[in-house]
């Protein structure tokens, strides 16, 4: 049971969240309207890929410590589940601009950084695919994702800060925590993040243990077969 209590608490928060969401007032802000409701979705899945892309970030530190292929094992489960939430991220923003903004794609700071980002962790997995040898491959990405970690930062929080923004928070555009936010929203919004990091935590874990499974198998062929 104690293993549960996190994954049943997690269904609680998303179906508050969906619930909630759908059905609690919100303020009524300019060109928002009442789109603002997409921050339940949109935001907290971006705050569960940097969740695990930070996670795979200090797998990927710890291999080139231990040399253990389980801590790569765990980095790229991580990594491979922050790229389906920044899929999910992405697509939520699109539909969201594509009612406050007039078009889904805006070339937009925030929309390229962010861009870019997807792509250098799309370029992990192309990598990971083009080498055999699992121990050389193993160092490459681990280096390769702490390089794609340190750029994430600068090009999601950093360089659109700089330049003129449709987004919240950047080119003198005021961040969402100064928006009138009610106590309604606030009731849902650090609900729902809590779960999509949850949830992002648990599709992991899933592909994680599915992984071991198949790691240890392998493994254990080998040895088995050496033996013989």
């Amino acid at each position: 049971m104690r293993s549960w209590w996190w994954k049943i608490l997690c269904i609680i928060f998303l179906g508050y969240t969906v619930i909630g969401g759908f059905l609690m007032p919100v303020p009524r802000l300019n060109i928002l309207n009442e789109t603002i409701r997409n921050l339940y979705f949109h935001v907290p899945m971006w705050f569960t890929m940097l969740v695990l892309f930070g996670a795979a970030f200090g797998y990927s530190i710890k291999y080139l410590r231990t040399n253990d292929l389980k801590d790569d094992l765990f980095a790229v489960q991580l990594t491979q589940t922050g790229i389906f939430f920044s899929l999910l991220g992405m697509s939520t923003g699109m539909e969201w601009a594509q009612y406050t903004w007039g078009a889904a794609w805006s070339n937009d700071p925030k929309q390229l950084g962010t861009a870019m980002a997807m792509l250098i962790y799309f370029a992990y997995a192309i990598l990971r695919s083009g080498i055999k040898d699992d121990e050389k491959k193993a160092k490459i990405a681990a280096v390769y994702n702490i390089f794609a970690f340190s750029m994430l930062i600068p090009l999601i929080f950093i360089l659109p800060r700089l330049v003129d923004s449709l987004h919240p928070g950047a080119g003198g555009n005021p961040a969402f925590k100064q928006y009138d936010l009610d106590k309604n929203m606030r009731m849902v919004f650090w609900p729902a993040v809590a779960g999509w990091i949850m949830l992002g935590s648990w599709v992991a874990s899933l592909k994680i243990r599915t992984a071991l499974l198949v790691y240890n198998k392998e493994n254990s062929f080998q040895i088995n077969f050496e033996k013989k």
